[in-house]
C-alpha cells in the first residue's frame, strides 16, 4: 500500500515545525518564571507595612479622648491598633490592647469591640476616630503560598524542559540520515509543458517519459523497459529544473526534488543513508520522479578525486545501486540536472542508469520571443514595446536572463513613475542587465572625456569597417558598470559557429581603443583604459590556439582541459614547456596582428575617427541610427585585409 503524501510545503524541512514548537515552549517557560519572580517581589514588598512608632495603649486612650490629641483615625486589626495622625495618609504609630479593665471603663477599645448593629453605630459616633478592619493580610497569604508552591512549579517546569530537549535531540539524531527532499504532490501547483516556452526539441524527448509514466503497460507488452534515468544538461538558467517539474506535472505523479549538495555531510554514511531513504519514499509513492539538481556535486568522477572510502564516493555508489540494482520494477524515474557533464562518473552515464541525455540549450530567437511573452504576461505593457527587437538583441541569453530583463523593466517603469512598461523602460533594463547601470555620478575632467571619446570611437570605426565584425549598435562615453565607456556590437542573427576571420576581427576591434589613444595622444600617452580590452584579447587568442586549433605553428592541435587530470609534471598543464612557449608566441602574434590591422583602419579613416569623437563629446551617447551617417564614409584599407 502506497505511503500517504506528507502535507509539507515546498522548501520547508520537516523538522521546522518541531523547532518552532520547541522555541515557543522555551519562551513560555521564560515568561512564566519572570512572572513568578515579579509576583514574589510584589508580594514581598506589598505584604510589609512601613515602620511605625509603638506607643502605650494608655497614651492612645488619652489622646483619643482629647480633641487636641492629633489622632485622625484608629484602625483596629484584632489586638493591634494602627494610629493615623492628622494630616497623614498612612498609619505612623501602633499599639496593642492589654485587656485591662481600665480600658473598658474608659469606654474605648473594649467597649466597641464585639458590638454590632445600633450599638456599634453609637459607639463609633462617640469615638469617631475608631475604624474596624478584618485582620487578614492578603498579600501575606499570597506570599506564603508562592514561597511554598513556586519551587515545586520551577522543578516541574525544568524537568519538563529537560525531557523536551532529550526528545528533540533523539528525534534529530534519528532524522539525521533522512533525505531532505522537497515533495511536490497532487496538492501543489502543477507545472506543465505549456508553462515552458522554447526548447521544443527537449520537450519532445521528455514527452516520451511522460507517456512511459502514464501508460507503462503499453511498453511492457512489447518488452520495453521504462527508462531509469534522464539527464538534463545545459548552461545555467536554461530551465532544466522547470523542465523536470513539467514532466511531473504532465504525468501527474509525485515529484521529489533535492540538490546534490544536500547528500553531503561531515559524518561518514549519512549521504548513502539519505539516498536509501529518498528512494524508499519514492518507491512507496510509485510511479514517481526523483529530481537531483546539480548532481555533479555528488556524482563526480571517482578516478579524478581518489579515496574509495570517501563519503561522497559512498553516496555515489549508493545512487548507482539504487538506479540499477536487483529491483528493476520500482516505477521510479530519476531526473538530474547539471551544467558539467564532463565531471560526471562514467558508471552513472551508461544505459540502465541515465538512459536518456537531453540537452537543454540556450533559446533561439523565436524561442526568446515566446519566453519574453511568458515573463511579460500579467504586466501592464504599452503598445510600443517591441519584444521581437528585444529578442534580436539578446542572442546568447538564457531563460533566466530574459526573466531578469522583464523584471528590471517593471522596476525601471516603477522608478520612473510610469503606469505601464514602455519600450524605453525595456531598452534601459536590457542595457542595465547586459552592460551594467549608468554611473552618471562619476565625474570626468575634459581630458579624460576626450580620451574616452577617442577610445570608444576607435572601437566603433574598426568594428564598422572590418567585413566580418558585427554591426555597431551603440556607443557611449557615460561610465557603465566597471567601464569608463561602452561600444556595443550586436550580431544580426544567431550563430552556432564563428570562423577564424570573425574571431580575428573581434581581436582587431578590441585593440581599436588602445590604438586610437596612441594615434591621437602619442605612443607615450596611452592610459590604463584599455586594460580590460587587452585581457579579453589575451584570453580569446589563447582560446583560439589551445581549444580551437587556429594557430599557425599549432594548427589543428588542441589540448585536453586541465580539469580532466591530464597534465605534465614540469608545467602542471596539459602540454609541455616547449608547447607552452609556442602558445605564448602564437598569442603574441595574434595580438600584434590585431593591433596592426586596427592601426591601418584608423590611419585610413582618421577624419571619421575625429568626427565620431566630437559627436560623442557633444552628445555622450549615439545610437545605431545616429552612427550610420557618421560611419558611412569609412573604408577598409588593403593593409587591414586578411584575404
Amino acid at each position: 500500500m502506497a505511503e500517504k503524501l506528507p502535507n509539507q510545503k515546498p522548501g520547508v524541512p520537516g523538522n521546522v515545525n518541531n523547532m518552532g514548537r520547541s522555541n515557543m515552549f522555551r519562551s513560555f517557560v521564560f515568561v512564566l518564571l519572570v512572572a513568578c519572580l515579579i509576583g514574589m517581589v510584589v508580594a514581598n514588598f506589598s505584604g510589609r507595612n512601613p515602620a511605625k512608632t509603638e506607643v502605650p495603649i494608655s497614651e492612645v486612650v488619652a489622646r483619643a479622648n482629647d480633641p487636641n490629641g492629633n489622632i485622625s483615625k484608629i484602625t483596629v486589626r484584632g489586638d493591634e491598633l494602627d494610629i493615623t495622625l492628622k494630616g497623614k495618609d498612612t498609619p505612623t504609630e501602633t499599639s496593642r490592647k492589654d485587656g485591662s479593665g481600665t480600658l473598658y471603663d474608659q469606654g474605648l477599645i473594649n467597649y466597641c469591640d464585639g458590638l454590632d448593629g445600633e450599638k456599634l453605630t453609637e459607639c463609633t459616633a462617640k469615638y469617631p476616630v475608631i475604624e474596624y478592619k478584618e485582620n487578614i493580610n492578603v498579600w501575606g497569604i499570597v506570599l506564603d503560598v508562592a514561597i511554598t508552591i513556586l519551587p515545586i512549579v520551577a522543578i516541574v517546569i525544568f524537568l519538563s524542559w529537560m525531557m523536551k530537549q532529550a526528545t528533540s535531540a533523539n528525534n534529530q539524531s534519528l532524522s539525521f540520515g533522512k533525505a531532505r527532499a522537497q515533495l511536490y504532490g497532487p496538492d501543489k501547483k502543477k507545472v506543465t509543458f505549456n508553462d515552458v516556452a522554447g526548447n521544443e526539441a527537449a520537450k519532445q524527448d521528455l514527452t516520451e517519459i511522460v507517456d512511459f509514466l502514464k501508460n507503462p503497460k503499453k511498453y511492457e507488452k512489447l518488452g520495453a523497459k521504462i527508462p531509469r534515468g534522464v539527464l538534463l544538461a545545459g548552461d545555467p538558467g536554461t530551465g532544466k529544473t522547470l523542465m523536470a517539474r513539467a514532466v511531473a506535472g504532465e504525468a501527474d505523479v509525485p515529484f521529489f526534488s533535492i540538490s546534490g549538495s544536500e547528500f553531503a555531510e561531515m559524518f561518514v554514511g549519512v549521504g548513502a543513508s539519505r539516498v536509501r531513504d529518498l528512494f524508499s519514499k519514492a518507491k512507496k509513492n510509485a510511479p514517481s520522479i526523483i529530481f537531483i539538481d546539480e548532481i555533479d556535486a555528488v556524482a563526480h568522477k571517482r578516478d579524478a578525486r581518489g579515496g574509495a572510502g570517501r563519503e561522497d564516493e559512498q553516496t555515489l555508489n549508493q545512487i548507482l545501486v539504487e538506479m540499477d540494482g536487483f529491483d528493476n520494477d520500482s516505477g521510479v524515474i530519476v531526473m538530474a540536472a547539471t551544467n558539467r557533464v564532463d565531471m560526471l562518473d562514467k558508471a552513472l552515464l551508461r544505459p540502465g542508469r541515465f538512459d536518456r541525455h537531453v540537452n537543454v540549450t540556450l533559446p533561439e530567437r523565436k524561442d526568446r520571443v515566446e519566453i519574453l511573452k511568458v515573463h511579460f504576461k500579467g504586466k501592464p505593457v504599452e503598445a510600443d514595446v517591441d519584444l521581437e527587437a528585444l529578442a534580436k538583441k539578446t542572442a546568447g541569453s538564457s531563460g533566466a536572463d530574459l526573466a531578469n530583463i522583464a523584471n528590471e523593466s517593471a522596476i525601471t517603469a516603477a522608478r520612473e513613475g510610469h503606469k505601464a512598461i514602455s519600450n524605453a523602460d525595456v531598452v534601459a533594463a536590457f542595457e542595465r542587465v547586459a552592460i551594467g547601470p549608468e554611473r552618471k555620478s562619476k565625474v570626468m575632467n575634459d581630458k579624460e572625456r576626450k580620451i574616452t571619446a577617442y577610445h570608444e570611437a576607435g572601437h566603433a570605426v574598426v568594428g564598422h569597417v572590418l567585413p566580418d565584425s558585427d554591426p555597431v549598435h551603440k556607443v557611449t562615453i557615460i561610465p557603465r558598470g566597471a567601464t569608463g565607456g561602452v561600444t556595443w556590437f550586436l550580431p544580426p542573427e544567431d550563430r552556432s559557429y564563428k570562423s577564424v576571420y570573425e574571431l580575428k576581427d573581434i581581436l582587431a576591434r578590441a585593440m581599436g581603443g588602445r590604438v586610437a589613444e596612441k594615434l591621437i595622444f602619442g605612443k607615450d600617452a596611452i592610459t590604463t583604459g584599455a586594460s580590460s580590452d587587452l585581457k579579453n584579447v589575451a584570453e580569446l587568442s589563447k582560446s583560439m590556439i589551445v581549444e580551437e586549433g587556429m594557430g599557425d605553428a599549432l594548427r589543428n592541435i588542441v589540448f585536453p582541459g586541465e580539469d580532466t587530470g591530464y597534465y605534465t609534471i614540469t608545467t602542471g598543464k596539459p602540454y609541455s614547456e616547449k608547447t607552452s612557449e609556442l602558445i605564448d608566441a602564437e598569442v603574441k602574434k595574434l595580438s600584434d596582428e590585431a593591433a596592426a590591422r586596427a592601426e591601418a583602419v584608423l590611419k585610413a579613416n582618421k577624419a571619421v575617427l575625429d568626427k565620431l569623437a566630437e559627436e560623442l563629446l557633444a552628445h555622450e551617447t549615439l545610437e545605431e541610427k545616429e552612427l550610420e551617417p557618421i560611419l558611412k564614409d569609412a573604408k577598409l584599407p588593403d593593409a587591414a585585409k586578411l584575404y
